[in-house]
């Protein structure tokens, strides 16, 4: 089904694979007629290599400065992102720049804070010339594939499914401050990226859809890191067999193996999407050159994928559904026990064991939904399956969120709406909030199948510090419609008679036309920001000290660490535009305690700042100053005092800057961990001015030691990659934390504190 080469491969006229080997040259010359032909150039021949280099500024490939041609975020990060721009001396947007209103929809939590957002974004689109999407036209990443994509060209988004490469786009999931950075007209750093080829061979089976496909892969190379931080490049005979809904399916999935961004070959089907859109222009021909080195090659064989499920708590925990069907009990009981590890929290009874009932796995609810499973075609395909059949009247219900209004209103026209409607199926309008916990919350012990993103732990928007525990596995629209049609019986798509209408998209061009702003070249600088009471600017951040005193606030020992347990998704989505408010919610599904011990020595640094007594505020630091002074020279009003988190992998998930920027509201200064499951979150630390140190074996410390760590401002604008650490209450215990390599702009970064201070001076 699926195999990962050992070693990196030569792909030879876009058809043949030639693993690296001393006599790989030959069968090269013997295929090609070239014998001249190096690895080095064969690099150069991949379509990233080439769409990267076009987008370069620093005239060195191993280090690039790219400047995107578009950005876009939505609004539960474009508040921060242009209070971040503004405070920093923004003047007018200098490229397209998209805000879409898909996650803060509902005004339903905080009275009118949602809404004062939006005002807030419309009258900065005004001003700055942006453009901007009103709530319930358009989920971010299908406006951006039906209005934004363009052949060759890189998108840079605040989310991190930002990815249209199946449209020939190099798109980017990124924290905000980076997009602050092409705001300001600075520069995306990044050192260059390997490659891995995504070779797609034969025709998917009927019954099986993209989601499946994503999931397999997902399972394949998410744990072993196989593609982590690279681009995957995906080429091969099979996907002129791929619908361009079904290829955009796979490729936004893509995010969850961690890799860095995606770019598909181009063809026919490409081009008529985009005639269809009505953007002819912006098609372009991609392909590998001749002779291409990857790095590494994932194979996958189409006709040999089956319905897939992710069961909870990651994508990556896939089976087939006639694999879990005919396992049952060895299955449930194998999640079971990985929860307990996901949910360190053995007060919630958690189970999935007793929804079998009559041998067969019962769930209570389904959704289609989002930049994933929202598309036409699935919902389409959906509809097929339910149509004449009932999803029953028990427990199971089904929502449906077609991704934008024009392909709502084409669902409406084929019909598709009245046969899920007869159903009994509800159909929502254009939404992420199944995505992250701020709609169809299941209750509580009930599982979901759902065709979204992600499952990871109450990212559904169950509270577990209230005791509440519900599950997401994710699948495809067509198994979800076919578990739907068998009134809530887990059952694969393959085992459902059905006929599939062909399909024929018409694009109305009215709806966006009639309905979104396009201020793009066109700021007016007079124009006043809207900004309601909840919108809070950014509190001061001051600059890194020579020497630094860090309390371990959190210690988390559970192999990844998602962005969301940094800081919870559905319910403190109406507190993204207020730092001070949101940050009262980090860590609060994982680790309640954080926030209380992180304002409590946040207090002395408060104090240092102020000139007051830093001891009478915290008076355990007496005892930490008389032991460091019996070795070093401190300085107490001049040595910063915050906190730290030790997570073994954190990082993984969403990109929201806020995992990182509520720990420094908090007075955090640094992270340690073994390492760090994504770029996006490793620089959301250091834009934040916020340490990323790593330490790849156990740990010294325990929650609440203090670390003292000298000459740190010195390392830092050195460059130095490891500094000496002491754990001051352990009898100054002496260890070593690696830094890594910064770039010159990170490092400046750090030590004004964070990027706002940064581009201030």
């Amino acid at each position: 089904m699926i195999k990962l080469y050992d070693n990196g491969v030569y792909l030879v006229n876009g058809t043949d694979i030639i693993e690296d080997s001393q006599d790989a040259s030959l069968i090269i010359a013997k295929k090609t007629g070239k014998e001249d032909i190096s690895k080095d150039s064969a690099k150069k021949g991949t379509m990233a290599y080439n769409i990267l280099k076009n987008h370069n500024t620093s005239n060195n490939m191993d280090n690039l400065e790219i400047k995107f041609d578009k950005l876009i975020s939505h609004d539960i990060t474009y508040v921060g992102i242009l209070q971040t721009a503004r405070a920093s001396g923004l003047e007018k947007f200098p490229i397209p720049y998209v805000l879409t209103n898909c996650h803060n929809s509902l005004c339903a939590v905080g009275g009118t804070i949602n809404e004062d957002d939006h005002m807030f974004g419309l009258t900065c689109s005004k001003k700055y010339g942006g453009i901007y999407v009103p709530a319930h036209q358009a989920v971010i990443h299908q406006y951006a594939r039906e209005m934004m994509a363009e052949g060759g060209a890189m998108i840079l988004g605040s989310d991190s499914h930002t990815r249209y490469g199946a449209l020939g786009t190099m798109a980017m999931g990124e924290g905000g401050p980076e997009l602050v950075k092409q705001l300001l007209e600075k520069t995306y750093d990044i050192p260059m990226p390997k490659v891995v080829g995504v070779y797609l061979t034969g025709e998917p089976r009927k019954g099986v859809g993209p989601q499946d496909v994503a999931l397999a892969i997902i399972k394949a190379v998410f744990e072993n890191g196989y593609v982590n931080n690279k681009v995957m490049e995906f080429v091969g005979d099979g996907i002129k067999n791929l619908s361009m809904d079904y290829r955009i399916g796979i490729d936004v999935m893509t995010t969850e193996t961690t890799c860095l961004s995606s770019i598909w070959v181009t063809d026919d089907a490409v081009k008529d999407y985009y005639q269809i859109h009505n953007r002819s222009e912006s098609f372009k021909e991609l392909s590998p050159e001749q002779v291409t080195y990857y790095d590494g090659m994932v194979y996958v064989d189409l006709s040999l994928i089956k319905p897939m499920i992710a069961m909870p708590f990651h994508p990556s925990n896939a089976y087939t559904i006639d694999e879990l069907n005919a396992n049952l009990y060895e299955i449930l009981d194998d999640v079971e026990k990985k929860a307990l590890i996901s949910l360190d929290n053995n007060e919630i009874n958690y189970s999935l064991t007793d929804k079998i009932r009559n041998g067969k796995l019962y769930v209570e609810q389904g959704s289609i939904a989002g930049c994933a499973g929202g598309s036409f075609e699935n919902i389409c395909y959906a509809a097929d399956i339910l149509n004449n059949n009932y999803i029953g009247t028990d427990e199971f219900t089904l929502s449906v969120y077609p991704a934008s209004q024009p392909i709502f209103m084409e669902l409406v026209n084929n019909g598709a709406i009245a046969k899920l409607t007869a159903a009994g199926a509800t159909i929502r309008t254009a939404f992420c909030g199944p995505c992250f916990g701020a709609g169809d919350t299941p209750a509580n012990n009930e599982l979901s199948i759902r065709h979204t993103t992600r499952n990871f732990p109450n990212r559904e928007g169950s509270k577990i510090t209230n005791g509440q525990i519900a599950s997401v596995a994710l699948m495809d629209a067509r198994s979800i419609a076919a578990t739907a049609a068998n009134k809530g019986y887990l059952t694969s798509a393959e085992d459902i008679d059905v006929n599939f209408g062909k399909l024929k998209y018409f694009y109305d061009s009215r709806i966006y036309d009639n309905r979104v702003f396009d201020g793009w070249g066109k700021a007016e600088p007079s124009t006043e920001i809207k900004k309601g009471p909840g919108i809070v600017d950014w509190p001061e951040m001051s600059e890194l000290t020579d020497d630094l005193i860090l309390k371990v606030v959190s210690v988390i020992h559970d192999p990844v660490t998602t962005t969301d347990e940094l800081i919870p998704s559905g319910e403190t989505s109406s507190y993204r535009s207020n730092p001070l408010g949101l940050a009262e919610y980090t860590l609060s599904r994982k680790d309640p305690a954080y926030v209380g011990r992180a304002k409590e020595i946040q207090k002395a640094e408060k104090s240092r700042i102020a000139g007051e007594d830093i001891v009478a505020t915290v008076p355990e630091l007496e005892k930490i100053y008389n032991v460091l002074e019996k070795s070093f020279t401190i300085d107490r009003k001049n040595t910063q005092i915050g906190s730290t988190i030790y997570a073994v992998k954190p990082g993984d998930g969403s990109a929201r800057e806020q995992a990182a920027s509520c720990q420094k509201v908090l007075g955090g200064f640094a992270n340690i961990a073994k390492e760090y499951a994504t770029k996006r979150y490793r620089s959301n630390l250091i834009n934040w001015g916020m340490i990323p140190f790593i330490y790849d074996q156990e740990i010294p410390f325990e929650n609440g030691d203090y670390i003292f760590i000298k000459d740190i401002k010195e390392a830092v604008k050195d460059n130095k990659p490891k500094v000496q650490a002491y754990i001051v209450n352990k009898d100054m215990k002496e260890f070593t934390l690696e830094i890594g390599q910064l770039t010159e702009d990170e490092r400046q970064i750090i030590l004004k504190g964070c990027l706002i201070n940064y581009y201030k001076d």
